[in-house]
């Protein structure tokens, strides 16, 4: 069944992967999105005459009635992401990660569906295997402002959440900021890399997967109602040591793991998929496959530091 579904933050680097599947399935489309990375790539979609843009700030309640309306299903992914960014500026990651959401609960009609990109990091440092029962020990201010998002966006209900695992791989909107885009960016530009904490455990999805994950829940929408779902793969859980041996074997950058010192991001965790891969999904694209796509990649992106003497 064709749906009007509406897209926030989809300018970003998950939703620039889901636009074309939603337009494959005959959606008809619309992004909402501020444009804070720019719009250069949402330009292809334009073409799609199902597809339809409307700059807006989820913070300002007024643009946000006007997207909502009239939508049957809201994907929210707009949010300031990852510890970095939130630990920058974190007045703008509670108003968007948490009022953002807030506003989104109140314009909007409890009868619309909302499909809800939340994160592992809202488990933390866990020492069991993460289940959805799991209790929740956010480390970051981008953990904790998640939780807080996730747990109003449940009690509205008539909402799935995700909680996916770390992303990585190329998208539209690529981002070098994520652990396995950044060690093999780092590899690639510079020929060695220093890791703190090199047990850490991390659990991986590629970007694709994660576009995928929402075709899947849009169908099973029904059944899969007013829960929430750790989305990855049990195969995909990797310490940084592992991470960085498989990058370090495919661009023969040096690799050193400083004993003294710390991860700023504290999380370390693994995760278990079953709940949502009872249900029939599963992700398709390895962690391997995936550094592969990245180091073809960025041959061709120019990374320029402008305060450097020579090019890096």
């Amino acid at each position: 069944m064709v749906k009007k579904i509406l897209v926030t933050g989809g300018a970003g680097y998950v939703g620039t992967s889901l636009l074309p599947l939603l337009l494959e399935e005959g959606h008809e489309v619309t992004v909402f999105d501020n444009l804070m990375h720019g719009g250069n790539q949402l330009l292809p979609f334009f073409r799609n005459k199902n597809f339809h843009f409307i700059k807006g700030d989820i913070t300002l309640k007024k643009d946000l009635a006007k997207a909502v309306k009239g939508k049957d299903l809201i994907i929210h992914l707009a949010a300031i992401v990852g510890f970095p960014a939130c630990k920058n500026n974190p007045e703008l990651a509670v108003n968007v990660n948490v009022h953002g959401t807030a506003n989104l609960i109140e314009v909007s009609d409890p009868s619309q569906k909302i499909l809800y990109g939340s994160t592992g990091s809202n488990y933390g440092k866990v020492t069991d295997i993460c289940t959805e029962e799991t209790p929740l020990n956010p480390l970051s201010l981008y953990g904790e402002t998640k939780t807080k998002a996730e747990k109003m966006l449940l009690d509205r209900g008539n909402v799935i959440a995700y909680r996916f695992a770390t992303a990585f791989g190329v998208s539209p909107r690529l981002r070098l900021d994520l652990l396995v885009n950044d060690f093999a960016n780092k590899c690639h530009r510079d020929g060695y890399l220093v890791v703190y904490e090199k047990h850490f455990m991390r659990t991986f999805i590629h970007v694709s997967d994660m576009a995928e994950s929402f075709i899947f829940a849009i169908k099973k929408f029904d059944k899969m109602k007013n829960n929430v779902y750790n989305v990855g793969s049990s195969i995909m859980n990797f310490s940084k040591e592992q991470v960085c041996n498989m990058i370090s074997e495919k661009t023969n950058a040096f690799i050193h793991f400083e004993e003294i010192g710390q991860d700023a991001d504290k999380r370390n965790y693994v995760v278990s998929y079953d709940k949502i891969n009872k249900l029939g999904f599963e992700t398709k694209v390895s962690l391997e496959e995936g550094i592969d796509e990245i180091l073809k990649a960025l041959k061709i992106i120019d990374v320029v530091n402008p305060y450097a003497n020579i090019d890096l």
